[in-house]
């Protein structure tokens, strides 16, 4: 048996707002835009060159999933962008005015900073020891 997680939910405001923030301040592809109603689309994004999982921007559709917009893991550091050039990386998305909590640090399984997207929920960059 073979199995992979193919796309990871990211409840977001807006479908457009979203799309623009994660492939240019991100620098992610749009993998697909397509129209399921008035009020819903399969929006589908993923970091350049990845043949991991990609994030489904899914528009928040009621009171719940507004509140959640943002938190999506009540605080704590909800997904790990690997790149395999840490600073080139880090200095792009300084360059597109990414929300960088803290200074990049070292750590036993490499370099790491955390930031935060244009809702709030947080992530890691990182880059693999050498």
């Amino acid at each position: 048996m073979e199995q992979n997680i193919a796309l990871i939910t990211l409840v977001v405001r807006e479908y457009d707002e979203a799309i623009a923030y994660y492939t240019k301040a991100l620098g992610f592809e749009l993998m697909e835009d397509t129209e399921l109603s008035e009020e819903k689309r399969w929006v589908v994004v993923k970091p350049k060159g990845s043949a991991g999982s990609s994030l489904l921007l899914a528009k928040a559709a009621n009171y719940e999933q507004k509140q959640s917009v943002g938190n999506q893991t009540g605080g704590r550091v909800f997904l790990f962008l690997q790149t395999n050039d840490f600073w080139k990386d880090y200095e792009w998305m300084k360059l597109h005015q990414v929300n960088f909590l803290e200074e990049p640090r070292e750590e036993a399984y490499g370099t790491v900073v955390v930031f935060e997207d244009l809702y709030g929920n947080r992530w890691d960059l990182l880059g693999p020891k050498k």
